[in-house]
């Protein structure tokens, strides 16, 4: 049964169904390539968030390769031969 007469059988009025809602009518950044305004700045947020994910990955990396590493046996730093 489809959802339509479903929900016909059952009383229920039919389903709002807004596909406009979704669509971007932000400006275009330039007029002959199809991005937005809107998608500008969301790859913009994007790309300073997943730089700073990347500086801490990085950081992160360092401590294990630098300290903890050592700490634990896994490897000798070439500094301290």
């Amino acid at each position: 049964m489809g959802e339509a007469k479903r929900r016909k059988t059952l009383g229920l009025p039919p389903r709002d169904v807004d596909l406009k809602k979704d669509i971007d009518n932000s400006p275009r950044f330039i007029t002959w390539l199809p991005v937005t305004e809107n998608q500008k700045d969301s790859f913009i947020k994007f790309s300073i968030r997943a730089s700073w994910i990347g500086i801490g990955l990085l950081i992160l990396l360092w401590i294990v390769v630098r300290f903890i590493g050592p700490a634990a046996g896994w490897w000798i730093p070439a500094d301290s031969i």
